[in-house]
């Protein structure tokens, strides 16, 4: 696992030299270098800190440690990384998780230590379904909500012919499976897929399967570089754009895949986000400070790492321990309270339960700077995008 751990700490009002057994370490696992390390990892370590300065730097007059671990998109290594972190390091808690497969490795890993794992990295919604467990909570929107989200608004807007493209894992297969059912449900039909592995780099034969469909809608399956990649070599093929018949969508795309992209080629595409920088002065003002550090403006991911360290720093301190079953029913008992998302309280499975947001790339004509990216379209409220609670198959909340 070389360059796999790297660490960083926070010793502010910290009066005595610190003590590693002393700290409250937190992990941040996630893609530190490969196709998802734009849109979480190291920004998700810049979140993470900003959540403990805010915090205060300290919690039960104790530091707060950040040490992080490149994942590597593999859940052999990310399983290794959490028992390393937890039996060597005394780890408290591990947030991020990166993919689907990863996070879901961590999952197993936390709850078999009894450790508090804050998913703010994979997206599948196996974990808070049949994985579930009382020692993970998660953030993010899942592949249920971002991609039925953005289908609904699709289908509706005619486009009722599908061909996927889609990333050969749990991730992929799950925004493609939830997508068709509501394509099928609405009388659509869905004329073919392809599976693409992760971190392709040609989308070239799969997007010919598309084009040669007939599809009106190509939708991606896939984040990261894979989607830039996707979206970029779309646009070469003449697939999407102004004017066009064709409507391309990312069921999982963020700020900085449209970045990457560029309004030009990226406009108009459809997305689901649960944050987005300029939606309020609390939203701009936090950014602003977040890209001082990171160079980049937050997707959601960092977002919401920022908002799931801080929701256990104040469990642990409204707990007044670290104690992993004393925390975990206080941040499950207790709504959020961090400055992004005030108020939110937290299902019985560990699903976040925000709001969530269609967004649409802006032209470069609405844009009105680098980082005016995006517009929402609307507001979805959490009960109506995520999978309802007796149907998630996660049976220790049913019973």
């Amino acid at each position: 696992m070389k360059n796999a751990v790297h660490a960083f700490a926070i010793l502010a009002l910290c009066a005595s030299p610190c003590l590693a057994d002393d700290a409250v370490k937190i992990a941040v696992i996630g893609d530190m270098s490969g196709p998802y390390s734009d849109l979480s990892g190291p920004g998700s370590v810049v979140a993470a800190r900003l959540a403990i300065e805010d915090f205060g730097g300290q919690v039960l007059g104790k530091p707060i440690t950040i040490i992080s671990g490149d994942e590597q998109n593999k859940p052999d290594i990310a399983a290794n990384l959490a028992r390393q972190f937890y039996d060597r390091d005394n780890v408290t808690a591990v947030v991020d998780g990166g993919s689907s497969s990863t996070a879901l490795a961590i999952q197993f890993v936390s709850t078999e230590r009894k450790k508090i794992f804050l998913v703010s990295g994979g997206t599948t919604a196996e974990i808070t379904g049949k994985s579930c467990s009382p020692y993970s909570i998660h953030w993010l929107p899942d592949t249920h909500a971002i991609s039925t989200a953005a289908t609904r608004a699709v289908v509706a807007g005619g486009g009722t012919s599908w061909f996927y493209i889609t990333a050969n894992y749990v991730f992929g297969q799950d925004l493609e499976k939830y997508s068709s059912e509501v394509v099928k449900a609405a009388g659509g039909t869905v004329l073919g897929s392809a599976r693409a592995p992760l971190n392709t780099a040609d989308f070239s034969s799969f997007l010919l399967q598309a084009q040669s469909s007939g599809a009106n809608v190509i939708a991606f399956a896939n984040a990261g570089s894979d989607t830039q990649n996707a979206i970029k070599q779309a646009q070469e093929f003449g697939l999407g754009g102004p004017g066009s018949k064709l409507k391309i969508v990312g069921l999982d795309i963020f700020t900085s895949d449209i970045q990457s992209i560029g309004l030009p080629a990226s406009q108009g595409v459809i997305g689901v986000a649960d944050f987005y920088w300029d939606m309020d002065d609390t939203t701009r003002a936090w950014s602003k400070r977040f890209k001082a550090v990171h160079g980049k403006i937050p997707t959601y991911y960092q977002a919401d790492s920022y908002s799931a360290v801080y929701h256990y720093l104040a469990a642990v301190k409204a707990a007044g321990t670290t104690d992993p079953d004393k925390v975990s029913a206080m941040m499950y008992a207790t709504p959020l309270s961090d400055p992004l998302h005030k108020g939110v309280k937290i299902r019985k499975d560990g699903r976040v339960m925000q709001p969530i947001y269609l967004m649409e790339v802006k032209t470069p004509q609405e844009s009105k700077g680098p980082d005016d990216i995006m517009k929402v379209v609307s507001k979805i409220a959490a009960e109506d995008a995520f999978i309802p609670l007796e149907q998630t198959g996660c049976q220790r909340a049913l019973n």
